[in-house]
C-alpha cells in the first residue's frame, strides 16, 4: 500500500538494539508534504522543523518520494532571488546578468515601471489641484522631495521588516493589529524625532516663517506615521488574497505614500497659510 506511517533517523536506526522492532523507535507521527505543494511552503516547514530530509506523499498519503535539504536550499536560493526582483519592482528571472541580452533586461524592467509611472500621475493630479498655493508660496516647492523621501524610507523600512518575518512564518493575518499598533508607536517616536529637528533647521537655521516650518513639520511627522502603518499593513494583506508581500515593497508602498504626502501637505498650506484650496 505503500502509505507513510512513520520515519526514523539513520543515527537512531545505527544506534538501536538488533533486537529492536522498527515500530518502537521509529516516530509514527511524521511530518510530510503533499506532491502538489508549493515549493516555498515546504522550504518553510524545513526551516520551522531544521529538518534534513521530508517525505513527499501523494493524495492517498502514499510514500513517493523524499526531499533532502540540499533540494531545498536551491528553492530557497531561488524564492530569495524572486523575492529580491519584486522588491526592486523587476520581473523576476533566473538568467545571469552578464549573459542576458539588453531587450530582455529593458522588456523585464519596461511593464513596472509603466505601472508605477501611471499610478504616480495621482501625485501630480495633488500639484496641479493645488497649484494655488505653489504660487503663493514657491517656497513650499522646496520641501517637497524632503516629504517624499522621508515617507517613501519610513515605508520602505517597516515593509522589508513585515516582509521578513512573513517568510520566516513569525507573524500571519491574525497578527495585522499587533504589528500596526508597533508599528504606531514606533513612527510616534520616529516622526517626533524627524519632525524636531526638521523645525529648528526649517525656522531657526534657514529663517523660513512659522507658518511654513509649521506647515512642513506636521505633514512630516503624519506623513511618517502613514507610512510605516502602510509599509506594515500592506505585506500582510497582500498575503492574505494570496499575492506575493513583495509585491507590495518599496517601489508601490512609496508611489502610495507619495500622495498621501502630497495631499497632507498642501491641505496644512491652505490650513496654515491662509491660501485658497
Amino acid at each position: 500500500m505503500r502509505h507513510l506511517i512513520g520515519i526514523i533517523s539513520l543515527k537512531t536506526l545505527v544506534l538501536a538494539n538488533v533486537d529492536e522492532k522498527i515500530e518502537n523507535i521509529m516516530h509514527d507521527d511524521p511530518i510530510f508534504v503533499y506532491t502538489n505543494d508549493d515549493q516555498e511552503e515546504i522550504a518553510e516547514v524545513f526551516k520551522k522543523y531544521d529538518l534534513l530530509a521530508l517525505p513527499v506523499v501523494d493524495n492517498e498519503k502514499r510514500l513517493v518520494g523524499i526531499i533532502t535539504i540540499d533540494d531545498i536550499i536551491d528553492v530557497i536560493e531561488e524564492e530569495n532571488t524572486e523575492d529580491f526582483y519584486k522588491m526592486a519592482a523587476v520581473t523576476p528571472s533566473n538568467d545571469e546578468y552578464i549573459s542576458t541580452g539588453v531587450y530582455s533586461l529593458a522588456k523585464k524592467r519596461v511593464l513596472w515601471l509603466l505601472v508605477l509611472m501611471l499610478s504616480a500621475t495621482f501625485t501630480g493630479y495633488i500639484i496641479r489641484r493645488f497649484e494655488n498655493a505653489l504660487t503663493a508660496y514657491v517656497a513650499l516647492a522646496a520641501f517637497i522631495p524632503m516629504l517624499m523621501n522621508t515617507g517613501g524610507n519610513a515605508g520602505a523600512q517597516s515593509s522589508t521588516i513585515v516582509i521578513r518575518s512573513i517568510v520566516l512564518g513569525e507573524i500571519s493575518f491574525r497578527d495585522i493589529f499587533k504589528v500596526l499598533w508597533k508599528e504606531f508607536r514606533v513612527s510616534i517616536e520616529v516622526g517626533i524625532a524627524l519632525t524636531g529637528l526638521n523645525f529648528l533647521r526649517i525656522y531657526y537655521m534657514e529663517g523660513y516663517g512659522l507658518a511654513i516650518a509649521l506647515t512642513v513639520s506636521t505633514t512630516l511627522f503624519l506623513t511618517v506615521v502613514i507610512a510605516k502603518s502602510i509599509g506594515g499593513t500592506l505585506p500582510i494583506i497582500a498575503k492574505k488574497i494570496n499575492l506575493d508581500p513583495t509585491i507590495m515593497a518599496s517601489p508601490l508602498i512609496t508611489t502610495i505614500v507619495d500622495a498621501v504626502a502630497l495631499f497632507i501637505y498642501f491641505y496644512f498650506a491652505t490650513l496654515f497659510l491662509n491660501i485658497p484650496a
